[in-house]
């Protein structure tokens, strides 16, 4: 046997990146849930009180002025005093004991397709930099059960390489519910026909190598494609019908709960002005107890004081991450203001074509920080409450060379499949007219594109059979 010494260059996650991150995507009622869940943890977390002659005031999370910066020899505090008398291990048990009763008392929600999620990330033996990146990965499924942005993205905001990414990526493939963390629906079925032992499989070569002919051929000419039979693909068709183009379908579908927006904006005179909806947000510091640890002298044990230097860093952590995604959000939504003037001014007809990368050019920001603060947050606008990805739209020609939002395209799109006859479904081709009778110029590919965007299966696949009455 023989010993060897290598050196290997490896980038590792900076907690407060992440937790920056993580609090960037997450919506003001999720934002609320995680805050209260922190401060119900965290014993040097307490929420300031709000001022009730300033209730219309919009304030937020900070770390005070008068909070004490972290000591780095941390010697100095006497833990003590904030311990109690005696500081042995039945005081750090306490300690532990008191934090889980308070856990205990957070309100039981419903498990969401994330909760689900994470639940079977702590099964798998993971190190914490894998753990953090599975979290990381699982924040970006959306409720349909798919994967939002690719593993490059995702690697650069993370700064990583991509590998372990997609290793970690390729492990939550396989959780429950199956096709869960695909990125469109072709591997979604994929995904679902090998979780089903169809791998090699004829459905699963249809889905493989057919599937963006499948509305342009017949049984016949797929099964000559594949050297099968028309009867056999007929059979295949059947097993693919049973798939879910959702794979949270049926399972958890989220509960109907009141649209809150993240922001507002408001006409003052003759500017907009934005600021936070967040009034029901807890507004926390670190505990006013701490502030008495820097004066006093330190007889603690080791271990009471790794458990307190980890709270307090964690706490400081969270609140320059809620404050960092306050003045994010500001400055992406005063971007957007400006570009879409025209909208705020006279209303939805006036919305014009314009991605993230726009936006993210003039704020100085990553695209995929623009899409995580648009994502699942709501602004209520003079124009009424909207979406805030609402406003991100690339131009379609229509007659006479002006150009229409392709949000609007997608919404004609689906009014047109929702209005068909489910026993006769239209085809991609039929669509593509009937957009191109409205005056709406796109590529028949583009329709299909578009359709797949919304999760929508190809005509073959939504055909109903009616029985006859006997």
């Amino acid at each position: 046997m023989r010993l060897e010494l290598q050196l290997k260059m490896r980038q590792t996650l900076a907690p407060q990146l992440i937790q920056s991150l993580k609090m960037l995507q997450l919506p003001v009622l999720k934002l609320e849930q995680m805050l209260r869940h922190e401060l119900a943890t965290n014993p040097l977390l307490e929420e300031i009180e709000p001022i009730e002659d300033q209730s219309e005031e919009i304030t937020s999370p900070t770390l005070s002025d008068e909070d004490p910066k972290l000591d780095p020899k941390m010697d100095k505090i006497d833990w003590d005093y904030y311990l109690g008398d005696e500081a042995d291990d039945y005081t750090f048990r306490r300690m532990r004991e008191h934090v889980e009763d308070r856990q205990k008392q957070i309100q039981a929600l419903d498990k969401t397709i994330h909760e689900h999620l994470l639940e079977q990330l702590t099964f798998l033996k993971l190190s914490d930099e894998e753990y953090t990146i599975g979290e990381f990965i699982i924040g970006n499924i959306d409720d349909s059960g798919y994967l939002t942005c690719d593993v490059d993205e995702m690697a650069e905001l993370l700064k990583l390489e991509a590998e372990p990414i997609q290793e970690i990526l390729d492990r939550i493939k396989r959780f429950d519910p199956s096709g869960v963390a695909a990125r469109n629906l072709q591997e979604s079925l994929l995904i679902q026909l090998r979780e089903k032992g169809h791998e090699g499989s004829l459905a699963y070569r249809i889905v493989d190598e057919c599937f963006e002919s499948l509305d342009k051929k017949s049984h016949l000419q797929i099964s000559k494609a594949l050297g099968s039979t028309p009867e056999r693909v007929q059979e295949a068709m059947d097993l693919l019908k049973t798939l879910s183009p959702k794979p949270t379908t049926g399972r958890f579908d989220a509960a109907a709960l009141p649209i809150v927006p993240d922001l507002v904006v408001d006409k003052v005179g003759d500017e907009y002005v934005v600021y936070h909806n967040d009034k029901n947000v807890p507004q926390l510091r670190v505990n006013s107890a701490y502030r008495s640890l820097l004066k006093r002298g330190n007889t603690t044990a080791d271990g009471t004081k790794k458990y307190v230097r980890e709270k307090l860093e964690q706490a400081r952590w969270l609140l320059n991450a809620v404050n960092q995604r306050r003045s994010t959000m500001i400055r992406v939504m005063n971007a957007i203001i400006e570009e879409q003037y025209e909208f705020f001014e006279k209303g939805p007809d006036f919305l014009k074509p314009m991605i993230m990368e726009d936006i993210a050019e003039k704020v100085g920001m990553n695209v995929a920080t623009i899409a995580r603060v648009s994502k699942e947050k709501y602004v209520q606008t003079p124009q009424g409450l909207r979406e805030i990805r609402f406003f991100f739209n690339t131009g379609l020609p229509i007659e006479g060379g002006e150009q229409i939002v392709k949000r609007r395209v997608k919404q004609k799109l689906d009014d047109i499949i929702k209005s068909e006859d489910p026993t006769a479904p239209l085809s991609d081709q039929e669509i593509h007219r009937r957009l191109k009778d409205d005056g709406i110029s796109i590529a028949r590919r583009t329709v299909t594109k578009y359709r797949e965007e919304l999760k929508i299966l190809p005509a073959r696949f939504r055909k109903r059979v009616v029985k006859e009455n006997s």
